[in-house]
């Protein structure tokens, strides 16, 4: 029986179950769909190339190449990096920081689509919030900044922040150089949330832009010190609609707390403005504030001093990286960390004396 073969369960025994017939299986391939294209692997020459003529999709691949881990994969990349050195560094970079929830996203698209149609070339690089649990990260900014994601002369760049923050901020430096020899001469650096990443991102960046909120408290006090301490100007954004009286109490009260810091080795005297990414409003006021930062630290030679002093920044994190990962992969030590753990946990030796023990094998390897 046709049922048996197909349905057992509507046999007549089985009593208030059936099962209806299928459709037809379709065909698991769409007969009107072209193969994808196989990307290509250029050569650095290939590259540097297609960086210099300012092929996005070619500069994509470069970042993806800096970031990969995989040893062939940054042979390349290092290379592809010092071949574009000559022909970087004519931008202004920007960095950008707040506490989750401050817009962050809209005011980099509000302030990113003034730059780009007064003719501006801009790449966002973000560094994005990941899953400690997982590694797995949201990557969320491109959907939060539907119209400068697909406007003509802007690159959105984000990268994952989970594990080694100090490997993801130096590869975000290396980028930047490969973004400046692509012709973009606005970069913006965007860090999530308040803690170590800031002074990462302020280690790279020529302005260092702290985006804040009128009404948290924040102004009143300490936590954020450091991170006001860094600031090269602060904008006080959401400032529309009944919270414009809040935002301008805000200005005044972040204004008189900058005087009680120690004054910036550049000279510069931070200024506090109010801005709103929603209505457009301001926005103009925070770019003006930049670029009159920049002539006046270019005018001193600050601006010189300080791309030189975070030169020799990153090739100090730059060894620091290298040895942190060099003795981590060495076989003998990976043999010997399990050992000495386990004799750290059981109580028979000191975390110090483990450490010391695993160092002084490692210098002898």
């Amino acid at each position: 029986m046709h049922y048996k073969h197909h349905h057992p369960e509507n046999d007549p025994n089985y009593k208030g179950l059936t099962v209806n017939e299928g459709v037809e299986s379709v065909p698991a391939v769409n007969p009107y769909n072209r193969p994808k294209r196989k990307r290509r692997d250029f050569s650095a020459a290939g590259y540097v190339e297609g960086i210099l003529k300012g092929d996005i999709s070619i500069l994509s691949q470069a970042v993806t190449l800096v970031e990969s881990s995989l040893q062939e994969h940054q042979v390349i990349a290092q290379e592809v990096i010092e071949k574009c050195l000559p022909s970087a560094g004519n931008s202004v970079r920007l960095g950008i920081t707040g506490v989750p929830g401050a817009g962050k996203s809209t005011f980099i698209e509000a302030l990113g689509m003034n730059l780009v149609r007064a003719g501006h070339k801009l790449a966002v690089l973000a560094i994005d919030p990941s899953s400690e649990r997982s590694k797995g990260s949201i990557l969320g900014d491109k959907t939060r900044m539907e119209e400068l994601s697909t406007a003509k002369n802007a690159f959105i760049r984000p990268s994952p922040s989970a594990g080694s923050l100090g490997g993801v901020a130096r590869k975000t430096r290396e980028s930047i150089v490969l973004c400046e020899a692509a012709g973009f001469d606005t970069i913006f650096v965007e860090t999530v949330g308040v803690g170590q990443s800031e002074t990462a991102v302020h280690s790279m960046v020529d302005f260092f832009l702290l985006i804040q909120l009128a009404g948290t408290g924040d102004e009143l006090q300490g936590i954020k010190r450091g991170i006001m301490e860094m600031a090269d100007g602060i904008a006080i954004n959401k400032c529309d609609g009944s919270n414009i009286d809040k935002a301008c109490v805000a200005r005044t009260q972040f204004q008189n707390a900058l005087r009680l810091f120690p004054p910036h080795e550049s000279g510069w005297t931070p200024d506090v403005v109010t801005c709103s990414a929603v209505e457009n409003t301001g926005i103009t006021e925070v770019w003006n504030m930049v670029e009159n930062y920049v002539g006046f630290v270019k005018a001193n030679h600050f601006f010189e001093h300080r791309r030189n002093s975070q030169s020799k920044y990153w090739m100090y994190e730059s060894i620091n990286e290298y040895l942190k990962n060099n003795f981590y992969q060495n076989t003998e030590i990976q043999k010997l960390l399990i050992k000495n753990e386990k004799r750290v946990l059981n109580n028979e030796i000191s975390s110090f004396i483990a450490a010391k023990e695993l160092l002084d094998a490692y210098f002898k390897s």
